[in-house]
């Protein structure tokens, strides 16, 4: 029988059938069996089923029996949610779900380094990538001054930046955060809407301050607004100002025109960092208008410092079944446009 002792990760023992497929791996003592095959074993029936394998557990030792590379990729899997474990984190199904995911995927990327790097924690949650595409997002805030993200909704753009933000105001790397988006989503101008101008602006803005409320304490927040530590505003507002010393969000951003989109930018002052996020694919500007995020890239691909991310349909943290909206939508739009007939060729 094999052992390993607490400090290491789950191991293959020696099996005579492994020509066949048959693996055994050992979990470390130290390591929760719960925690690793979760509630119920709904972790084990996940893994039966997404590799076809047979899994036997007895004790601390986990037998896997099926094809050679679904075997070997369900024992990479074991080892990832050991080392999950390992840093205090829950293994949810959710948590599973993603490991499998960068597995298949055959990154260079450690799914659990992925899942394990914490921007933010605040009473007793954190906030951490949970794709390798979100953790490549991360990083390139931190390498360049001008960060873009890109992709459809819910894959993490507005809420990490956010959390970047957050995380760079206490450790002081800038003295405030601005966050701003444009407000034509409802179609509406500000004027001709009802109400006081904080009325009129709430609700574009209103998505911002929940996520600041994930981040810092609800209490502190007004004081932190009244002092002008971090403001919260239409994009109409950074109009002839310089910004210095700012982590600056750009929400939305396809909604702004390229005339927007260059104010924006020429706003950067020194000591400041900006995130520029927004979905390409669902651009509320009149009809005819160009998109400033549609355009820029091509404008500033090549300039220095500034960094291009892309998120996509496998990128998205809401519920699973957002993900496969996201999906089916980006089908559905694939197959419209290839059935779609080209201008030139009608008789």
């Amino acid at each position: 029988m094999s052992h390993t002792d607490d400090r290491s990760t789950p191991t293959e023992s020696p099996a005579s059938g492994s020509a066949r497929g048959h693996h055994t791996v050992v979990v470390p003592n130290s390591i929760d069996m719960v925690s690793l095959l979760g509630p119920g074993d709904e972790h084990l029936a996940l893994l039966e089923k997404e590799f076809g394998t047979a899994v036997h557990v007895r004790g601390n030792r986990i037998t896997l029996e099926g094809e050679p590379s679904e075997v070997a990729l369900a024992h990479r899997l074991l080892d990832e949610l050991v080392t999950i474990i390992r840093t205090g984190q829950g293994v949810s199904t959710e948590t599973v779900e993603r490991v499998l995911a960068m597995l298949r995927t055959e990154t260079t990327e450690r799914p659990a380094e992925v899942l394990s790097l914490n921007i933010l924690s605040n009473r007793g949650r954190s906030i951490r990538p949970k794709t390798v595409n979100q953790k490549k997002y991360v990083e390139s805030i931190d390498k360049h001054t001008i960060t873009f993200g890109i992709g459809p909704a819910g894959t993490g753009k507005t809420y990490l930046a956010m959390a970047k933000a957050v995380q760079a105001l206490q450790s002081k790397q800038v003295n405030r955060i601005i966050l701003t988006r444009p407000a034509v989503e409802a179609g509406e101008k500000l004027g001709f809407l009802p109400g006081t101008l904080s009325e009129k602006i709430d609700p574009y803005l209103r998505p911002l301050y929940d996520a600041l409320h994930d981040m810092i304490d609800p209490e502190s927040i007004p004081k932190l607004l009244a002092a002008g530590t971090i403001e919260v505003a239409p994009l109409a507002y950074m109009r002839g100002r310089s910004l210095n010393d700012s982590f600056i969000v750009l929400d939305e951003a396809q909604n702004t025109t390229p005339e927007q989109m260059k104010m924006f930018l020429t706003r950067l002052g020194f000591g400041s960092k900006i995130v520029v996020t927004g979905d390409v694919t669902q651009t509320d500007l009149p009809g005819g208008t160009r998109s400033g995020l549609r355009v820029v890239e091509e404008i500033l691909e090549d300039v220095e410092d500034i960094g291009f991310n892309r998120l996509t349909a496998s990128d998205v943290v809401r519920h699973r079944l957002v993900g496969r909206i996201v999906a089916a939508y980006d089908d559905f739009d694939a197959r419209s446009e290839r059935a779609r007939p080209v201008q030139g060729n009608r008789p």
